[in-house]
């Protein structure tokens, strides 16, 4: 995992769980959004970055969509599972860059992955507490 998402966990895990299960769903589809919205505006500047976004954002949207969010219609992925597909999202967007060879615009995958990192983190999925 790269460093950005190394530190970024290290530093959030003992974190308290402030972020609510809606947050938590909102945060997701943001993420998500942007990687589809960066694709698109990456596609004339940088396919192979492009590529990398929209799979990212792909593999986002996916897991939102087919996640059970406490409250929400019953899915495929309870909650608690979606947290732990969450950190391979992470680490998967974080090494997009290698895995595609590209260097301009590895700093974005590699925020993006942090951001994931320490909302993840700071996200409690099996808190009853947190469903409103």
């Amino acid at each position: 995992m790269p460093v950005l998402s190394t530190v970024v966990d290290e530093l959030t895990q003992k974190l308290p769980k402030i972020v609510s299960t809606h947050a938590h769903l909102a945060a997701d589809y943001v993420i998500a959004g942007s990687f589809l919205a960066a694709g698109t505006w990456f596609w004339p500047r940088n396919r192979p970055a492009a590529f990398g976004a929209l799979i990212c954002g792909g593999s986002a949207l996916g897991l939102a969509v087919l996640t059970s969010y406490p409250g929400h219609k019953k899915r495929l992925i309870s909650f608690p599972v979606h947290g732990k597909l969450e950190v391979g999202l992470a680490a998967m967007i974080a090494t997009m860059p290698e895995f595609l060879c590209f260097e301009k615009n590895r700093s974005y995958f590699r925020t993006k992955a942090g951001i994931l990192t320490a909302v993840s983190n700071m996200t409690c999925f099996a808190c009853p507490r947190h469903t409103r």
